[in-house]
């Protein structure tokens, strides 16, 4: 999994793309630097939100309960916020 402590600042947003249904749960880096999330669950009921949200603060090194979903409740481009 992609480290991202470096980025775990209070205030900062992290945009990201999402892929629901793969075939394990990771984050990787693009060489151009865009974030990608990968996680096995469904896209229903928020559980893909849910799960994303749990594997960005494990590879932030934070709390779950830090994080915002701010842009993307429903599309695969998302935009969290460190509070």
């Amino acid at each position: 999994m992609t480290e991202l402590a470096h980025l775990a600042k209070s205030g900062a947003e992290i945009a990201l793309r999402v892929t629901p249904k793969a075939s394990r749960n990771q984050i990787a880096q693009a060489e151009d630097g865009t974030l990608r999330a990968y996680v096995t669950v469904v896209p229903e009921d928020g559980k893909a939100n849910a799960a994303v949200m749990k594997l960005l603060a494990k590879a932030l090194g934070i709390a779950k309960s830090r994080l915002t979903l701010i842009r993307g409740q429903t599309a695969r481009d998302k935009v969290f916020r460190i509070d």
